[in-house]
């Protein structure tokens, strides 16, 4: 009885009562306080019937007077009701100009004027003279107080938000809280932390459903096997609203909700809707400059868009360890529907290693396998087609060059430009994703990174979103022109470039322009990716190798001295030594090995033979053949 009295005294159960009652009690009050409004009707004053002779109305008019004049009558209510009615019905049908108005405007006195006032009972009005204070009071309280009080309330609660509907709090918590050697598993801990999460709250009723969830994703939590009790209790004892959000979801990511009471369910889904802006805030506190050139953080900024895929498309984090021969383990096959962990085993027996050889199968020949490997009907297997062709291809061509110059020299202001080329089997290139597990609607967003991954240092980063083609146009046609006008090309050439452009955009490209300062001398080899927040393993990669020249030209350009300018992989070095740990029994990015393979190989002119600040690559997933060929 108790939990369900605390059930209901909620306060918005509380304030829908006290609302009802106040409906009641005003209906109440209208239905006593009704009165009608009489209509003005001389030939009923006088007890006359229309159509009447003048004789007759004056004869009437003096029975009446006898009754009610003042002479005759001393009482006060007589005189008021001879004065009001009597003299003005008499004179409404005898006088001309009073039947005139009468005949016109409904009364022997013409126009009535329209009268305001303020609906107030009587009794507010009627206190032995005490109701000019009790109107003052009323005045101060509607046309003062409440507008402040509203304004206030308001002022309080946007002020806890930044421009893109995020708190300040979150914010500050994201940025204090990110670290540049941050595992990707470990970005979980980050994002819960989100001060609208904490809002969310914790009833007595939901323990004992977290239980059964926390039983059910225990795998999931990055607990040490080794003190298992110790770390469950250490878990506990977290701030309830950070156990609550994380149970909810993990369970989210593994899809098991069957415990879930209809307030947790309604719990995630405000976590859902949620979690999109606050993944892309967590982006930014990544990618943010944290160092002196001006660079964020890769390593983060990769967990964070990996975490992104795996909410979108309810896949643990777990799934995403590398398995035997598979580098990006079972994780991106359960994004298509009517598979599971077992199916992934099944055609793993079929040489199908990794999600990009399912998608390079002809389609016959993938349905072939899932008919006879996997048992899946040819409906099942239809309805993996038809995601299929829905998924996202990426292909990336950005060049690096120094406007108007030959070679790139240190302190040069280098301008990158990045076609990012989309393309799916279905035609489309405005779409969706297909995630029956998110219950919203959700935009591809893409994030373009060019990055050296040896320092682990974003130099440039950009989102991209395919979904809005006249903003892309206009862009794309004011950079290309704004470029080819700086370089010193003639009108026709000017005009020949932004068609060529214009072209690309609508046939599913978009332009990405941005600026960096050039580093001291010497050789970088860069990283460009194009990593989608909605898809699992459509992500794109290329090589660039970057050579930047002692300076010997003279100009009035912004740069600083080889020897003033810090080595870009001082302090990056030191903050990988210190998060170093924070990678200990987690799994890797699917970008890791390739990241240690950079960092280990310092020269890469003989595996990357590349031109100087141009490279053009396709989906990371797919046979390296292809991007190493460029």
């Amino acid at each position: 009885m108790f939990r369900r009295i605390s059930n209901f005294s909620t306060y918005s159960n509380l304030t829908v009562v006290l609302l009802w009652v106040v409906v009641a009690l005003l209906v109440f009050y209208i239905k006593h306080s009704n009165t009608e409004v009489k209509v003005f009707e001389p030939f009923s004053i006088l007890g006359l019937e229309p159509g009447v002779s003048d004789s007759e109305i004056k004869k009437a008019y003096r029975k009446l007077s006898i009754l009610y004049h003042p002479d005759k009558n001393p009482d006060p209510e007589a005189h008021k009701y001879f004065v009001d009615y009597i003299s003005k019905a008499y004179q409404a049908l005898t006088d001309p100009v009073s039947r005139e108005n009468f005949e016109k405007y409904g009364h022997p006195d013409g126009r009535q004027g329209l009268k305001m006032g303020i609906a107030l009972p009587q009794f507010l009005l009627n206190i032995d003279g005490a109701s000019g204070g009790i109107l003052l009071l009323g005045i101060v309280g509607v046309c003062i107080i409440l507008p402040l009080t509203i304004a206030v309330v308001y002022l309080s609660r946007s002020s806890k938000y930044t421009g893109n509907y995020v708190m300040h709090h979150t914010m500050y918590a994201y940025y204090h809280l990110m670290k540049p050697s941050l595992a990707p598993s470990k970005v979980m801990e980050v994002f819960i932390r989100a001060a609208e999460y904490m809002e969310i709250p914790v009833r007595r009723t939901d323990e004992e459903s977290l239980q059964k969830i926390f039983v059910l994703v225990r795998s999931e939590l990055n607990l040490d096997l080794r003190n298992i009790k110790q770390e469950q209790a250490k878990f506990w004892k977290q701030h309830p609203a950070l156990v609550k959000s994380e149970l909810l979801m993990q369970a989210h990511l593994t899809r098991e909700t069957t415990a879930f009471t209809p307030s947790l369910e309604c719990d995630l889904r405000k976590m859902l809707a949620l979690a999109p802006r606050l993944l892309e805030e967590l982006i930014k506190m990544a990618i943010i400059p944290r160092t002196q050139q001006g660079h964020g953080w890769l390593r983060p900024a990769i967990g964070v868009i990996e975490l992104s895929q795996s909410i979108i498309q309810a896949v643990p984090l777990s799934s995403r360890k590398a398995t035997g021969a598979s580098s990006e383990g079972y994780g991106p096959f359960l994004q298509l529907p009517h598979f599971s962990e077992s199916i992934v085993k099944k055609i793993a027996r079929k040489k199908v290693r990794s999600f990009q050889d399912l998608r390079e199968m002809k389609s016959q020949v993938r349905t072939d396998l899932l008919t006879q490997a996997a048992g899946f009907s040819n409906d099942e297997a239809r309805d993996v087609e038809i995601v299929l062709e829905m998924m996202p291809s990426i292909s990336l061509d950005i060049t690096c060059e120094t406007e108007g110059e030959e070679g790139i020299q240190e302190g040069d202001i280098v301008t990158m430009q990045a076609w990012i080329n989309l393309h799916r089997w279905n035609g489309a290139t405005r779409a969706f994703p297909h995630a029956p597990y998110f219950p919203f609607e959700k935009e591809e967003n893409f994030w373009l990174l060019l990055a050296d991954s040896s320092s682990n240092e974003v130099w440039v980063s950009q989102k991209i979103n395919f979904m809005d083609d006249a903003t892309a146009i206009i862009t794309a046609s004011k950079a290309i022109q704004e470029l080819k006008e700086g370089s010193g090309a003639s009108p026709k050439e000017i005009n020949a470039a932004v068609k060529e452009a214009l072209d690309r955009v609508k046939a599913g490209s978009r332009l990405v322009m941005s600026k960096f300062q050039a580093p001291s001398e010497g050789t970088y080899n860069l990283t460009s990716y194009c990593l989608c927040d909605s898809w699992i393993g459509c992500d794109a990669k290329s090589n660039i190798r970057l050579k930047v020249l002692k300076r010997s030209r003279a100009g009035t350009r912004n740069f600083a001295a080889a020897d003033e300018l810090p080595s870009l992989d001082v302090g990056a070095e030191e903050e990988d030594e210190e998060g170093e740990d924070e990678y200990d029994d987690d799994y890797e990015s699917e970008y890791s090995e390739d990241d240690e393979d950079g960092a280990n190989n310092g020269n890469k002119d003989a595996k990357h033979p590349t031109a100087n600040g141009s490279a053009r690559g396709s989906d990371s997933n797919s046979d390296g053949s292809e991007s190493d060929k460029h």
